[in-house]
């Protein structure tokens, strides 16, 4: 039936139209009638407000919120209809994080600098992500104005600075209470632009549901915080009990944001990566975090190529990563730091007195700062940075403190991956003897019979090319022997990224070590010597902070990786003093409470084996012990004493083809100064501007 125009006006006049009314299962609403309108996301942002890169003390343009509100300004003029939701991981990851949390805390009449940049920008709504949960649940409170009715942790009284948006998390509640310690849920009613099946426009309510989950692991992860205050629910079974709710309360769409990656493997419950098993729940829309992975490919020009992982999905998942679907459920992951942003474009029409979603008129787009044409990059949205003027200003003042130490050394990760342990040796030795000093100086009777146990440490290269070829650790670049470069306070944070990590140390056996050693060397692929074509040695980023590089005092432990080899018996000659290492002998390893706790899933390494757990952060570990060199006398550290230790080697193959190492440009006279003589030429950029380096495995 026609819609009347006259009927219309006679309607505005009784009251039953115009903008804010109700039009749910109401006659008002023709048959067929459609509304266009856009899901936005944002996930792991972790503190990058600006384009600026607090450790190297640099703009950035490849990063920062101040761009992503450009791309969000672009959308909402695209379909005005529209939510901007984030995924969680918002308030840690760059010195401004730190400083706001831990340095100096925020009271609570002020408000985190990253919140004010996302009030700013009108989101819509927010989840929670693994990383909300590192600074403690104290700040996280006072932060997000919340009482989480968890006994010893109190919201200071009255209304605390935080985002002006409802933020919602599904699986997660208070042991004490039982009940979640965030609203599980929340209804957003939004009054949106239809259009008639004449073409008559009419404002409708829409109401969107939206959920949160974060990983299992937030337990192990975040122990010193939560252990005995919360409890955590898989994502499938939180998401069985909220989809009903949310219906029942008249959510037109259901959106979950889960700030996890894809794992198609049979569901558990203790899953870090669940997101996909929420596609069977009954959700309409999901949106992903926590990998910092684009999903799906990127569509401007010369996007870059999907990450390997997804393509080693099996056919039967129906994982659709060109065009974003999973299982038929339309869903988007935004990279991470705001370098992207996620857009589910979707159409309802309205049937049976129910808008239902049109899976043919929907699609999905990661949207880069690159999308107009491929070269072009997003402007900062002025109106950003004289929000943050003065936090911004107070971070680089801190970073730039000086720690009373030089290095008359480069630090840096460029080359972590073919042996380099410039920007790793010094973090083992400040664990290695943190450990040794805790054992030796301990009135414990049971720490104090380890004292003849070897201790070793481990550590992986954090900033190694994960969030692009600007992720990398270098720290005094142009340091020599002759022309000594002073440390300063941003610098640790280089050299150890998570500020969050707490050392801890594991007893393990000879068997443990090699397989924890296995599961670092997943990282490489496996290199076919007869192959002509090229060959990518590390062919994904996305869980460098996995490879664990192990050190001992004077490298008194040795092994190689023979990548010719399919992972999982890849190493070969492992030994400690010269003797190969024996399946039963003991090993005391210096690592932090991730790794200890499970992180990683390294065989036998789930908490079960830690002896000490140190109250210090890995990274203040890091930046005593290079204070501590600076008042041992000559005031630095030496490329001779710390950062030349190269515990690990290839086993030398020749290759019938190229063999390549993706890595930040301009940087092989580094790596020749270096001694890395596996790295012979320079090639041209890849999609996603690494440079692609030649690796001859032979030498």
């Amino acid at each position: 039936m026609k819609f009347n125009v006259v009927l219309l006006a006679a309607m505005a006049a009784a009251g039953l139209v115009g903008c804010g009314a109700d039009y749910k299962n109401g006659p008002s609403i023709p048959e067929g009638t459609t509304v266009t309108l856009a899901l936005l996301e944002t996930t792991d942002l972790h503190a990058n407000v600006m384009s600026y890169n607090y450790y190297s003390l640099a703009e950035d343009t490849s990063l920062g919120m101040e761009r992503t509100a450009t791309l969000v300004a672009a959308a909402r003029a695209e379909t005005p209809n529209n939510v901007l939701l984030d995924d969680g991981d918002v308030i840690q990851g760059t010195l401004l994080g730190d400083l706001q949390a831990v340095t100096k805390p925020v009271t609570c009449g002020e408000t985190m600098a990253v919140h004010k940049a996302m009030n700013a920008m009108k989101y819509d709504g927010g989840g929670f992500g693994n990383h909300e949960f590192n600074y403690g649940l104290q700040l996280l409170s006072q932060i997000t104005n919340t009482d989480f009715g968890i006994p010893g942790i109190s919201k200071p009284a009255g209304t605390c600075g935080g985002p002006s948006f409802p933020l919602v998390l599904s699986n997660v509640t208070g042991v004490a209470s039982g009940k979640p310690i965030v609203q599980p849920y929340s209804v957003l009613p939004r009054t949106f632009s239809a259009v008639t099946p004449d073409g008559n426009k009419l404002d409708v309510k829409i109401n969107i549901g939206i959920m949160s989950f974060v990983p299992p692991q937030i337990l192990d992860w975040d122990q010193k915080n939560l252990a005995g205050k919360v409890a955590v629910t898989g994502v499938q079974e939180a998401a069985k009990q909220y989809v009903p709710e949310l219906r029942s309360k008249g959510a037109d769409l259901v959106v979950a944001l889960s700030h996890g990656g894809l794992d198609p493997s049979t569901y558990s419950p203790k899953m870090e990566n669940g997101s996909y098993h929420l596609t069977s729940t009954g959700i309409d829309a999901l949106l992903i975090g926590h990998s910092h992975l684009i999903f799906p490919k990127g569509k401007e020009t010369g996007a870059p190529a999907l990450d390997p992982s997804f393509a080693a999905f099996p056919a039967s998942a129906k994982i659709d990563a060109i065009n974003g679907f999973v299982n038929g459920v339309p869903t988007v992951m935004a990279q991470s730091w705001g370098r992207r942003l996620g857009i589910i474009k979707m159409t309802l029409a309205y049937q049976g007195g129910k808008w239902v979603v049109q899976p043919a008129k929907t699609t999905v787009e990661s949207r880069g700062f690159k999308y107009t044409d491929g070269v072009t990059n997003a402007k900062v949205d002025a109106s950003i940075a004289p929000l943050v003027a003065s936090e911004h200003a107070a971070t680089i003042a801190y970073a730039k403190q000086p720690l009373g130490v030089a290095t008359d050394f480069e630090m840096s990760a460029y080359f972590a991956l073919v042996g380099d342990v410039s920007a790793i040796q010094l973090v083992n030795q400040a664990q290695l003897d943190y450990v040794k000093k805790f054992i030796a100086s301990s009135t414990d009777a049971t720490i104090a019979s380890y004292k003849n146990i070897p201790v070793i440490s481990c550590s992986a290269p954090f900033k190694a090319g994960r969030n692009g070829p600007s992720d990398f650790t270098d720290v005094a670049p142009g340091a020599s022997p002759a022309a000594p470069v002073g440390l300063q306070v941003r610098n640790p944070g280089d050299l150890y990224l998570y500020s969050n990590n707490n050392l801890q140390a594991v007893k393990i056996k000879g068997s443990d070590l090699k397989a924890w050693l296995e599961t670092a060397a997943k990282q490489f692929a496996q290199i076919n010597p007869a192959l002509s074509t090229e060959q990518d040695l590390v062919p994904s980023y996305g869980t460098i902070y996995n490879y664990d590089v192990f050190y001992a005092e004077n490298n008194a432990l040795t092994y190689q990786i023979d990548v010719t080899k399919p992972a999982g018996s890849r190493i070969v000659n492992l030994s400690y003093l010269g003797k190969a290492v024996a399946d039963g002998d003991d090993f005391i390893v210096a690592t932090n409470d991730y790794r200890a706790g499970g992180g990683g899933s390294v065989p036998g390494i789930d908490g079960s084996k830690t002896i000490i757990k140190s109250p210090d952060a890995n990274q203040t570990v890091v930046s005593n012990y290079l204070t501590a060199l600076g008042s041992g006398g000559n005031g630095k550290v030496t490329l001779a004493n710390n950062g030349s230790a190269r515990s690990w080697s290839f086993v030398k193959v020749a290759t019938a083809g190229p063999v390549i190492l993706r890595s930040a440009p301009g940087h092989l006279a580094l790596a020749k100064s270096s001694g890395i003589s596996s790295i012979t030429a320079e090639g041209g950029l890849d999609a996603s501007g690494y440079a692609k380096y030649s690796v001859d495995l032979s030498k």
